[in-house]
């Protein structure tokens, strides 16, 4: 009885101590009677017994066992696991005949097999243990390289700063623009995860080819820097340069010169390839129409190469539609239309969005002359870069 009072209350060495003053107390054969009704081992009763014997001092402060006592670590046991482990952690190539690992990922079922054929005993829960001793942790790639840098990289970005405040305190819209990744249509996984009753995921299909008739959306956005509202073009047929100014034409017409009625300038900062690339003609020759139809003067200034992330609409808009529709399949172009525009946020976005079916076929050609006819200015500062196009002609009114 005294025994089943305390036992859920002592650990191993108070149980002990408990047994060995039990059996003391009960004289000879006392420790083979407190075995029997506790069930405790008889050796341990007589350790327990010799801990008695002992100074209080001699038993280190808050220890259940002795220094060294118990089973030893497996490091310990086998003293080259750890460094056996780190050279299988630590192999660069993998796949290489040369190294010891030659699996494709490095999980820890992998490297107890690997540890096993060496002849070390290391268990999947141990080596989880002895990495995570050794400094290791599960870690996703971190886009940090950005590939050689322009040496004018920083000026470059300065000089699109100041033209945005510029413009802004001018009252002008500055606009970013980019094409959004090209999505498939229809039931496709699409990536992320949204509410639905457990156990009822929406089904979609396995494989991602496109289906015929309805193909891909092509989303190409402006943003309205200042206004902190966009546009998306949903694009039926190719990421042109006509695709690309016209969406930039339809963002002026349904949202721009309704917010700026008196502007006479626009500054569109671009990343420097794709559609809207620094050296694609039929850009060039597009903005020239779109400013001689609006009678905006259109200054480009285009982010330096490698350096598209830091274009603003990618973090300021697009990253919050991709919010939006995760874990929805895109159904139709209709869908995806609807997706866009119902995206907002807690700093105000405001985004428009309708689907342009135009076609606008790849490989137009633009001949010398068109460039030549071009009015264009070119800054000091990296001309290939920054440019300005001036209206060759005062807008018609169906154009107004």
């Amino acid at each position: 009885m005294r025994y089943e009072a305390v036992a859920g209350h002592l650990d191993e060495r108070g149980l002990r101590l408990f047994a060995a003053s039990e059996a003391r107390a009960a004289g000879r054969g006392g420790i083979a009677l407190v075995s029997q009704l506790t069930g405790i081992a008889r050796s341990t009763i007589g350790r327990g017994l010799k801990d008695l014997d002992r100074e209080a001092a001699e038993w280190p402060h808050g220890l259940i066992r002795r220094s060294g006592g118990g089973r030893k670590a497996a490091s310990v046991e086998q003293p080259g696991l750890r460094k056996a482990l780190l050279r299988l952690v630590a192999s660069a190539t993998r796949g290489d005949p040369q190294a010891d690992l030659l699996w494709v990922s490095r999980s820890h079922r992998h490297l107890s097999a690997a540890l096993a054929e060496q002849g070390y005993r290391a268990s999947r829960s141990l080596v989880s243990r002895l990495l995570n001793d050794l400094g290791f942790s599960l870690q996703a790639n971190a886009k940090t390289r950005e590939g050689s840098q322009h040496p004018d990289r920083d000026e470059q970005f300065q000089h699109i700063n100041d033209a945005i405040e510029r413009f802004r305190r001018g009252k002008q819209p500055a606009i970013s623009v980019d094409t959004k990744k090209k999505e498939l249509v229809g039931d496709f996984k699409n990536n992320g995860r949204e509410l639905r009753r457990k156990g009822r995921p929406e089904a979609v299909r396995v494989h991602d080819f496109v289906i015929p008739g309805k193909g891909r959306a092509i989303p190409y956005g402006v943003y309205d820097i200042a206004a902190n509202e966009g546009w998306v073009s949903v694009g039926v047929d190719h990421d042109t340069a006509a695709f690309a100014v016209e969406s930039i034409r339809r963002w002026w017409q349904c949202m721009g010169r309704k917010r700026y009625p008196a502007a006479t300038r626009l500054l569109i900062t671009a990343d420097c390839g794709g559609s809207n690339g620094a050296r694609v003609r039929l850009w060039k020759v597009e903005l020239q129409k779109l400013a001689d139809q609006t009678a905006l003067t259109i200054s480009v200034a285009h982010h330096p190469p490698g350096t598209s992330k830091w274009n603003r609409i990618e973090h300021r808009m697009f990253a919050f539609i991709s919010q939006n529709w995760r874990g929805k399949p895109l159904l139709t172009h209709k869908v995806i239309v609807q997706l866009i525009a119902a995206t907002k946020t807690t700093s105000g976005l405001n985004i428009a969005s309708a689907i342009d079916g135009s076609q606008y076929p790849k490989g137009a050609k633009v001949s010398d002359c068109e460039i030549a006819n071009l009015k264009i200015r070119y800054d000091a500062f990296h001309p290939e870069w920054n440019y300005t196009f001036v209206p060759r002609r005062p807008p018609s009114d169906s154009a107004k």
